[in-house]
């Protein structure tokens, strides 16, 4: 399978900026515990929607929230 590179994320940070719990977060978002802890340990990838509705819940763009470095072309091998 062919990948184009590795996502990161800064919900952990914002989230403790904040001093909310994983369980705050899920509330806000409608979503579950287990859905931010997976988010936040890069475990899974979330929709675009719901990566929007984070980035907006902490008045983020979301380039802010979420970065994407594209694998090298010696890396694909």
């Amino acid at each position: 399978m062919y990948q184009f590179g590795i996502i990161s994320n800064q919900v952990y940070l914002l989230r403790a900026e904040r001093r909310w719990s994983q369980t705050d977060l899920a509330k806000e978002l409608d979503v579950t515990r287990q859905t931010i802890a997976a988010i936040e340990n890069n475990k899974f990838i979330p929709s675009l929607e719901l990566a929007f509705a984070i980035a907006h819940v902490f008045d983020k763009n979301i380039n802010e929230v979420f970065n994407f470095k594209p694998y090298e072309e010696d890396e694909e091998e």
